[in-house]
């Protein structure tokens, strides 16, 4: 999407600012899965029951899940430093406490505080490495999806590790490493702008009533109450110690983070978010009666744990852009709104089937566990009109498809034009200056078209620019085009997290206008992310019935046509 010269721009040389925080990322989603191989152990060392231990997820989801209504306020009030630093601060403190302790309630009470640390963190990070980021936001996308992948994954064998030394291990560790991260934060990370207009505390609540968000948040609610019956209730009939159950956890982090970041984009592209999202649930509730059916044979349940971490990868990932392409608000207040829905699912889940368990046996938690899963099938259904609408560029209110915003006075000349897709990066002025020499060639005007990209990581998203910044950098293109006595208008084109259809979206445009070349530069984003979430030179090139070429930005270079042909020589060379 975004252009470059000639090079592909490393995601991974970025400033201080942003390591400091990716790190501080890994940690934060540690936070989850670090516990997992302690849990038995807790409950032998404390003389707990597992319902008891169980309220050490609930405590700490359900602050999360109310902190999480108030967080974009206090970020907007506060800045997005202070609230990252404060954020820290707070899990430094608590975790550590929760380690010093020497009791359960103890434990479940620090375990809140820490909750509440971590919604302040999670909800401003991705912003903050977008903003803070160099050589265009797609390395710092992909940069935090390493973070999530890392953390998730390496969470429970940490934790395994630490745990079988002591159970307080992973909870003095946390504290060590947020420290560390805390220290970083505070050296490198810039203050950053607040925004221009403070997000009401009441703005989270207030989306809930719109429709589309409120049936994806109760969808989220029922799939979350599955995924934490099973973090929290899994260990016990595994019969395996702190070590071995960090093993276990490691592999099922690692297909949770291959498939949120790499597999789930290429499923929703191919089959549709909705068909995936359906299909995905109904794994998932098989898995749940798998594991409630064999919960008195430890090689079973292991197996179908990790098993379990392809789908819950999938749907992490999808059921946040179900969210975003559906809701008619700000995507952080969306994602406030839909963060404290499901995490209010995922707090209460592990209450409530310690208490089933107790009542009961073990078996009983993982079949509601099923029967949630398979009952935000039906819920998702009864929003299937709206998300197809918002897919296929129907939907009311605020577009969330990717969509064209016209900048400029229309075009007059009625020639067929060149159009030509440039991304918030600092080679754009050359790449439409290059495309502006190719129009003047054919003797036709050109349409500089801005592309503007929210980025969702997980249960996160965030804009790079807003509409007006789009808006104000197509201005200046224009400006400049007319300097040279260039007759242009411009376009922003909108997207929703995934580059491919903002590529395909681009070639239906095309086609509309009926241009006469449709015109690219050099990607900086990498092989690595273009597989994540899809290639946009790629997707406009198979998609285009017109002439597509990338321009070169020196002078008296000819621009290349593009067909599968060169397409799989410059992916070679890694600049498509």
């Amino acid at each position: 999407m975004d252009q470059r010269e000639s090079k592909t721009a490393s995601p991974f040389k970025q400033p201080k600012a942003v390591w400091a925080v990716a790190f501080a990322c890994v940690i934060s989603f540690m936070g989850i899965g670090l516990v997992d191989p302690i849990l038995p152990a807790l409950a032998e060392s404390l003389h707990a029951t597992p319902s008891q231990v169980s309220l050490l997820f609930s405590s700490y989801l359900i602050v999360t899940a109310v902190a999480m209504l108030v967080v974009g306020w206090f970020s907007s009030r506060f800045g997005a430093k202070r609230t990252l630093v404060i954020g820290l601060s707070v899990i430094v403190v608590f975790s550590a406490l929760a380690g010093a302790t020497g009791s359960i309630n103890g434990i479940v009470g620090f375990r809140a505080g820490w909750g509440l640390g971590n919604a302040l963190f999670i909800a401003t990070s991705l912003a903050v490495i977008v903003a803070s980021a160099s050589g265009g936001f797609g390395g710092a996308i992909i940069l935090y999806e390493t973070a999530l992948g890392l953390g998730i994954a390496v969470g429970p064998l940490l934790g395994g590790e630490l745990g079988a030394i002591s159970w307080r291990g992973p909870f003095f560790g946390v504290a060590v490493l947020m420290a560390i991260a805390l220290a970083a934060t505070i050296a490198f990370v810039p203050d950053l702008p607040r925004p221009k207009r403070i997000t009401s505390p009441l703005a989270p609540l207030r989306a809930l009533r719109h429709r589309g968000l409120l049936t994806m948040g109760i969808m989220a609610l029922l799939y979350n109450w599955g995924f934490f019956t099973m973090l929290g209730y899994a260990p016990y009939p595994m019969e395996l110690d702190a070590h071995e159950l960090g093993l276990v956890f490691t592999g099922w982090g690692l297909l949770v983070a291959l498939f949120s970041v790499f597999f789930a984009p290429r499923l929703q592209a191919r089959y549709g978010t909705a068909a995936v999202l359906y299909a995905n649930l109904f794994c998932l509730g098989v898995v749940m009666a798998v594991i409630a059916a064999g919960v008195a044979t430890p090689t079973v349940v292991i197996v179908a744990v990790i098993v379990s971490g392809a789908c819950i990868g999938i749907n992490n990932t999808l059921t946040t852009q179900a969210v975003m392409l559906v809701s008619p608000v700000e995507r952080p207040v969306a994602s406030s709104a839909y963060g404290f829905l499901r995490f209010i699912g995922g707090g209460l889940a592990p209450y409530v089937a310690g208490k089933l368990a107790d009542a009961t046996d073990l078996s009983v938690p993982f079949y509601l566990a099923a029967g949630t899963f398979l009952l935000a099938i039906p819920v998702l259904a009864s929003g299937h009109r709206l998300l197809r609408r918002a897919e296929s560029g129907g939907a009311e209110s605020e577009p969330v498809r990717p969509s064209f915003t016209p900048v400029g006075a229309p075009a007059r000349d009625t020639a067929p034009r060149v159009v030509v897709a440039v991304g918030d990066h600092d080679r754009a002025p050359a790449i439409v200056d290059a495309a502006a020499r190719l129009a003047r060639d054919t003797g036709g005007p050109l349409e500089v078209v801005h592309v503007q990209q929210t980025a969702v990581v997980d249960d996160q998203a965030t804009d790079t620019e807003d509409l007006a910044q789009a808006r104000a950098a197509v201005t200046a293109h224009l400006d400049r085009l007319a300097g040279q006595g260039v007759a242009a208008t411009g376009q922003v084109l909108t997207s929703v997290g995934d580059h491919a259809a903002a590529g395909r979206a681009l070639a239906r445009h095309a086609e509309e206008v009926g241009a006469r070349v449709v015109a690219v530069g050099h990607s900086p984003r990498g092989p690595l992310a273009q597989f994540a979430d899809g290639s946009f030179t790629t997707a406009l090139t198979h998609a285009c019935a017109r002439t597509v070429v990338l321009v070169d930005t020196a002078e008296n270079t000819p621009p290349r046509p593009l067909n599968p042909s060169s397409l799989a020589q410059l992916r070679g060379a890694g600049n498509v």
